[in-house]
């Protein structure tokens, strides 16, 4: 089964997501062919160390969502690839649709399990703000959004490595984005990340976010918050996790101070671990964590940052 997929730069980088889409593309069987937009030879080989055969490099094309879609769609006809591939990010959800109806296919967005043979693809996808999970068994042609961090990422795939130059059509564009202003985020992006510190109302004002910020810069880790915190007006909207704000996936959520509202758990509830950090014992983010601690944040938030300093000294 032909696969296609897109990958994505972040400030010159290649964003994680992408070599997901190479690996998760070595599931279906492939050949897995990577549409690397403004990208160069070094991102190409990362593309193919996590499964990519063939890289299309497609330079000096401005984001445009209609643009892509019609690039995306005319390249996906002329290697007839079945199945698309693309990062559920805030660009994927913009154009997975075009490019959908473009090719005549089925869609399906924010999966965070995929397999499938040469006839179809079965996926595994949240529902109901994630309280619920399906499983969907869909025929090619079929073009997938995929959460980051919820694929697999393989490491030094042998296999062909043919870059290949294009210069697809962006064809008719009615609408084009002029302008882009972006609120300042944390060291690490939080969608990416792969451990994320979340506050919320229990850290009781914007002097106290400090505290977490040490923790999260001790570990690597993007600083997330909830909703409460965010409408109190402590934490730019950015850093939001929950259905009105970003969907995380990273191997390690610690959520300080969260009472655990049904739309934070949306947002976060397929993080691999989960520890949850509340004076509450009734609180509802005890019913998903992994580990919880039942004590004041401001205790064990600065004791877990020194022990953590410790490791690594």
């Amino acid at each position: 089964m032909s696969i296609l997929a897109i990958a994505e730069l972040k400030d010159g980088n290649l964003k994680k997501i992408s070599k997901e889409l190479a690996s998760a593309g070595r599931k279906l069987g492939g050949p897995v062919n990577i549409v690397l937009f403004n990208g160069n030879d070094n991102h190409a080989n990362e593309l193919f160390s996590a499964g990519a055969e063939t890289v299309i490099k497609v330079d000096g094309k401005e984001y445009s969502p209609e643009a892509w879609a019609n690039m995306i769609s005319q390249l996906a006809k002329e290697k007839g690839a079945k199945v698309i591939l693309i990062p559920h990010s805030i660009e994927g959800k913009d154009y997975a649709g075009r490019v959908a109806i473009q090719l005549g296919a089925n869609l399906i967005a924010d999966v965070v399990s995929i397999q499938g043979d040469s006839n179809s693809v079965q996926v595994k996808k949240p529902i109901y703000s994630g309280k619920a999970y399906a499983n969907i068994k869909v025929s090619a042609p079929v073009v997938i959004t995929i959460r980051p961090n919820s694929q697999e990422v393989l490491e030094n795939y042998q296999s062909p490595k043919n870059i290949e130059t294009a210069s697809p059509s962006e064809g008719t564009v009615k609408s084009k984005i002029t302008n882009k202003q972006q609120a300042e985020a944390g060291k690490v992006q939080l969608t990416e990340a792969s451990i994320i510190v979340s506050g919320g109302r229990g850290i009781k004002g914007p002097e106290n976010w400090p505290i977490l910020q040490e923790l999260a810069d001790t570990l690597g880790a993007a600083l997330g918050a909830s909703r409460a915190a965010v409408d109190a007006g402590w934490i730019d909207h950015s850093h939001q996790v929950g259905q009105t704000g970003k969907t995380v996936s990273p191997n390690l959520y610690i959520a300080c101070g969260i009472s655990g509202a049904i739309q934070h758990l949306a947002g976060m509830g397929s993080s691999k671990i989960i520890v949850a950090i509340n004076k509450d014992p009734d609180a509802n983010i005890f019913k998903v964590a992994t580990y919880g601690v039942v004590d004041d944040l401001f205790k064990v938030v600065p004791a877990m940052t020194q022990e953590i300093k410790k490791l690594y000294s």
